[in-house]
């Protein structure tokens, strides 16, 4: 069994905002198959459903990103899903725009989301797929997250959703190795 955790901020102020990036990818792979995450549990919204016949949990914390690991350890738990077969979809300020790149572990560069699941876990061992937001140093890093997305940058994202997509259904079934090798040479 597998979880694809989205990390994002709930709540129709934060839609389209670069912290909640993880959210758009998560929603882009949900209706890629045709699932629909809007199940609750342990204050998250979630989706069972199976892919290459391979259980998968896709999760949408609905807690605050810097409460984030009290919703993730939950589910792991629950589900009786081993830290190495989750992976966590996140925005990088150290990463140009519209870059993804996969790690298979690593601090969590300043993001409290990433921390606090970090702190919940017991572990800075978990797989991420991190998407670079870029950084305007002329805007406080908090106003910069939770700022929206222009309608170019939108275009960008959406444009990346096919690869995200791919790139999801990928980890379902390769070997992180191998899915790193192939995704973070692009």
């Amino acid at each position: 069994m597998k979880m694809i955790v989205g990390l994002g901020n709930p709540g129709l102020e934060y839609v389209n905002t670069r912290h909640n990036i993880g959210y758009m990818f998560i929603d882009a792979f949900a209706k890629a198959n045709n699932v629909s995450i809007d199940k609750k549990k342990f204050n998250g919204l979630y989706t069972e459903t199976f892919i290459n016949g391979e259980k998968v949990i896709l999760l949408k914390p609905q807690s605050y990103m810097n409460l984030s690991g009290e919703v993730v350890i939950q589910y792991l738990n629950y589900f009786k899903i081993k830290v190495e077969d989750m992976l966590v979809i996140n925005d990088d300020l150290d990463m140009e725009f519209g870059k993804l790149r996969l790690r298979q572990d690593g601090s969590s560069g300043g993001h409290n989301g990433l921390k606090n699941i970090a702190l919940h876990i017991n572990t800075e061992n978990f797989k991420r797929l991190k998407v670079g937001i870029s950084n305007n140093k002329n805007i406080d890093t908090k106003d910069y997250v939770l700022g929206h997305f222009s309608k170019e940058d939108l275009e960008l994202l959406d444009s990346k959703k096919e690869e995200v997509v791919n790139l999801l259904k990928d980890f379902i079934t390769l070997d992180f190795d191998k899915l790193m090798n192939k995704y973070n040479k692009k």
